[in-house]
Order: C-alpha cells, then sequence, then structure tokens
C-alpha cells in the first residue's frame, strides 16, 4: 500500500492505494505551515480506510514549498557562483539578469576563473585551480556553504565543473555544491540560473526533507517517503536535499500523471482546475510534454527540464468583480476559500459561489448567493468556459478537436461542452487525481549530453545513453528488471565537427521498495 499527498496553495490531496485500486481519497484545506497539513491529511486518510500506519510500503509527496519560497522570495539562504570561463564569457556577468529583490534576498557573491571549453569540446583555457581554491577561502570567510559552479559548454564535457567541485569541498566542510551540467542545458545564463536558484534552496530543501520526516513518524508511519519531481517521477529524501528545484511545477505534473491513470488516456489535454490556478497540459505516452523554450520562475530564466504547462488565474477560489461579471481572477482567496466565500458565511465573490448560484454545484449554503442576478451568473459562467476553452487552444498543436481529461477540485465550475474538444472526460476521483498522481510515480533517470556520432557511431552512443539512463534508475531506487526506456531524442547542432548530436534518454522503473503493481490504465 503506498500514499500519494500533494500540497496545492489551496488544498492539500491525499490518496491510498492498494496495488491497482485506489481505497480511499480526500481533500483538505492546506494549512499555512504546510507540514501540519499534511499529517492531518494522512491520519484522516487512514482514519477513513481504516488502515494501520504499518501497512504502508511507501509515502510520496508533491510541495510547491520550494516553488513559493523562490517566487515569494523566502526563506532563500546566500549562494556563491563560480564561473569557469576566462578569458571568454566575462561580458555577462552571472545574475545579471535577476531582480534586484531577489539579489538582496541570495546575495552577489561572484568568482570567474580561468578554464571552461569551446562548442565542440576543446579547451577555451585549462581549470585555474588555485583560483577555485582560492574563491572557496573567500567563501568560507563569508560563512556560505551553498555554491553554485557553471562552465562554459559543460553539457559537453563536465569535468571541469567536478574537478572544481572536490577543491571547493576540500576547502569548504560540509559545502552544498550545485554544478550546473547536472540540471541545466545549453545555454550558460540559463544554466547557471538553474545551478544559483537549486544553491539557494539549500537550507529550505534540509529543512523540509528533516520535517516531513518527523511528520510522518509521528504518525508511525517508519517506511521510505519520496517527493515527486517536475517529469512524473520521483525523488528520494536525500535527492530532493540535493536539487529541490526538480520540485517546480510537480503539482501539474502528478495532477496530469493522475489523469492518466484514471482515464486510461495516455494523449490527452489535461485540465487540472484547483482553487487558484487552472494548469493545462498536454499528455505524450502517459507522461507530460516538455517544454522546450526557457522557463521563467520568478523573474528569473532557466533551461532545466520543466512540463509544458500553461497556467491561468482560474480555480475555485478566484475572486469574482461583483460589479461585472467578466472580471474574473487572477485573485484569488486560495486556501481562505472555506472561510470568505459567499456560500460559506464569507463576504467575498468567489468562481464556487457563481458555480453554486448556477446549480452547477452544491456547496455550502445555497441562500447566501440566491440574490445574485440570473443574468449575471450566467455571463460569470459563460466566461468560466471561455477562458477554458482559450486555454486549451493555446496549448493544442493541431486545428483538430481535441481529448480532454478534466481533472481537479475546481472541475465542478465546468458543467457544458467546451468549444474545441471532441472528447471530454471526467474520470471518477477526478478532484485527487494529483494525489493519486504521486501515489502512482514511478522512479526517473535521464541521459542529457552531446555525442560525436562520427567518433562514436550511433547505434554505440544510443546504446551508451539507454544503459547510463537505465543506470541512474536503478542507482535512484527502481527495480532494475521494471525499468524501461520511454523516450528518445536526437537533436543534430549545427556547425559543431565530428557529427555532434544531443541525445536525450529517459527511462523510469518501478521502486524497489514498494509493492509492484501494473495500472490498469492503458498507457500507464
Amino acid at each position: 500500500m503506498r500514499i500519494g499527498v500533494d500540497v496545492g496553495g489551496t488544498n492539500t490531496d491525499a490518496a491510498l492505494l492498494d496495488g491497482r485500486s485506489v481505497v480511499a481519497s480526500l481533500k483538505t484545506p492546506t494549512t499555512e505551515d504546510v507540514g501540519s497539513g499534511v499529517v492531518a491529511s494522512i491520519r484522516k486518510l487512514l482514519g477513513s480506510a481504516r488502515v494501520a500506519p504499518d501497512a504502508i510500503d511507501g509515502v510520496m509527496i508533491g510541495t510547491t514549498q520550494f516553488t513559493n519560497a523562490f517566487v515569494e522570495r523566502v526563506r532563500l539562504n546566500d549562494a556563491a557562483v563560480i564561473r569557469i570561463c576566462l578569458p571568454a564569457a566575462r561580458s555577462l556577468d552571472p545574475l545579471i539578469d535577476w531582480p534586484r529583490d531577489l539579489l538582496m534576498a541570495v546575495g552577489k557573491r561572484i568568482y570567474l576563473v580561468g578554464g571552461g571549453y569551446e562548442f565542440d569540446g576543446q579547451l577555451i583555457a585549462p581549470l585555474d585551480e588555485a583560483a577555485v581554491a582560492s574563491a572557496a577561502r573567500e567563501i568560507r570567510k563569508a560563512g556560505i556553504t551553498a555554491i553554485a559552479i557553471s562552465c562554459v559548454f559543460s553539457p559537453i564535457d563536465a569535468s571541469m565543473e567536478q574537478r572544481a567541485a572536490e577543491i571547493v569541498r576540500n576547502e569548504i566542510p560540509g559545502a552544498r555544491v550545485t554544478l550546473s551540467s547536472e540540471l541545466g542545458r545549453m545555454g550558460l545564463i540559463e544554466r547557471e540560473n538553474a545551478a544559483i536558484m537549486n544553491a539557494s534552496l539549500a537550507d529550505l530543501s534540509e529543512r523540509v526533507v528533516n520535517s516531513f520526516g518527523e511528520a510522518l513518524r509521528s504518525l508511525g508511519v517508519t517506511v521510505p517517503f519520496f517527493i515527486s519531481q517536475n517529469d512524473g517521477t520521483l525523488m528520494s529524501a536525500d535527492f530532493v536535499a540535493r536539487y529541490p528545484v526538480l520540485t517546480f511545477a510537480s503539482g501539474p505534473t502528478n495532477s496530469m500523471r493522475g489523469a492518466a491513470y484514471l482515464s486510461g488516456r495516455k494523449d490527452a489535454i489535461v485540465v487540472d482546475i484547483g482553487g487558484t490556478t487552472t494548469d493545462v497540459g498536454v499528455l505524450v505516452n502517459g507522461f507530460p510534454r516538455e517544454s522546450s523554450l526557457a522557463v521563467d520562475i520568478g523573474g528569473v530564466r532557466t533551461n532545466f527540464r520543466m512540463p509544458d504547462i500553461l497556467a491561468i488565474g482560474l480555480g475555485g477560489g478566484t475572486r469574482v468583480d461583483p460589479q461585472d461579471p467578466r472580471r474574473i481572477g487572477p485573485q484569488s482567496v486560495g486556501y481562505r476559500l472555506p472561510r470568505e466565500a459567499l456560500v460559506f458565511g464569507g463576504e467575498t465573490l468567489t468562481t464556487t459561489d457563481i458555480a453554486v448560484a448556477a446549480g452547477i454545484a452544491e456547496i455550502g449554503d445555497r441562500d447566501r448567493v440566491a440574490h445574485l442576478d440570473a443574468a449575471f451568473v450566467e455571463a460569470a459562467v459563460d466566461e468560466i468556459h471561455r477562458k477554458v476553452e482559450q486555454a486549451i487552444d493555446r496549448m493544442k498543436t493541431s486545428a483538430d478537436d481535441a481529448t480532454v481529461v478534466l481533472v481537479g477540485g475546481g472541475s465542478v465550475l465546468i458543467d457544458r461542452e467546451l468549444k474545441g474538444v471532441g472528447e471530454l472526460l471526467i474520470p471518477e476521483r477526478s478532484s485527487e487525481a494529483n494525489a493519486i498522481g504521486a501515489a502512482i510515480a514511478q522512479v526517473g533517470g535521464e541521459v542529457d549530453r552531446v555525442f560525436h556520432y562520427a567518433e562514436t557511431g550511433r547505434d554505440a552512443a544510443l546504446d551508451q545513453a539507454r544503459a547510463e539512463a537505465v543506470r541512474r534508475v536503478v542507482d535512484a531506487g527502481a527495480e532494475a528488471d521494471s525499468v524501461s526506456i520511454i523516450e528518445v531524442d536526437e537533436l543534430p547542432l549545427s556547425y559543431a565537427p565530428s557529427g555532434a548530436v544531443r541525445v536525450r534518454v529517459k527511462a523510469v522503473g518501478e521502486l524497489a521498495t514498494v509493492t509492484q503493481f501494473q495500472p490498469e490504465a492503458e498507457g500507464v
């Protein structure tokens, strides 16, 4: 048996799975400290299912804490940056494009040292190890232990970053080092940004991991727990402590995986209407379509792996202008919905109130919205559907009608056919799809590097990449016999010699520590 928990801005959802069956699922309001809400959800879930804590084999948690901390500029630690680049790449310093308020939260301690590679893997200059050691000593004197290391074209050859990390760890006991080559892709600034972002969350990641562990132990749940990452797979507690940025956008990803599981569709558009936002994404072979563009997070451009998600300010807690039914959102009452919505005795008009007044949903006290004008309510319902239709249209890759899976607690806002949608599916337990998606998540591993086909041969390069991806999945805790390759991409690099090709291989497998199961849903 496994438990999936997904912490959203408004609700914390939990689901209990026994093999291929969903035993129980529920939704509770998210608490300000997050951890107590997770404890309350699991306690209530186990109580409703009458299951003892020692019957649980694993707990999978999806959290927005790291994303929120970075976007809100809170609970971030100082981070130092070592860029291996001289005599090149000195025209644009690290942190050049960061908002001022974020710089104040993270600090601006920057060191440029000699070294780096050309686009074809040739040396710009040897690594200046003395300069790296000198920088590390200054960082240690400043009391900083979180360090981001970047290098020009390190995705082609990461050896200089790795050697620099060894030097830093020798100089700074307990250093938390993030290498840009382990997170980002081609594009120095965006890749470096991802590494700095990760380093700035080092303290918070340790606190979050420890708090989750303590919370589960207080419930009598002593099995390993895992954190879901943004490609629909899992990270161990130790791994997420090292790479917290990989949890960014994991909430929508969990919903998409849950939608695939519940609907049995492996290729579809998923519309997840929560309490604060509506997230629209595309399923490809049962997993979220990945964004091919640089992604802006909190005003910072990054190029590490992110799902292709369109988020709009529409959810069950979204505010509606009492004077204009066409003005809906993006502001939301969030987790205060049970206190502030009209149907719950509050004074704020929300989309939930509109749904209740229109007879779409049976939530709270309908008498409290009986005063709303029928024409006003109808116009607001039309606007809600228009916003969803527009979001779906923006994510489609063809003019054909799409298959759409509707999930999330806010899905009660939709009660009619949507333009451009040929098939609209609302599976059972769709409101807790995100928690179910977390519960069924697998272990993943990815290889993203440049091979020279002229030297190694295409078949040998692909075999090497596949073997490395499988090894990473097994090392991450997957059952070796369950690992499979789900994606192989090849991108020839223009102007690069020796047939340089960027190869990306992704593999997934079932957790070795959790009872094996095969979902009934096709393609999952």
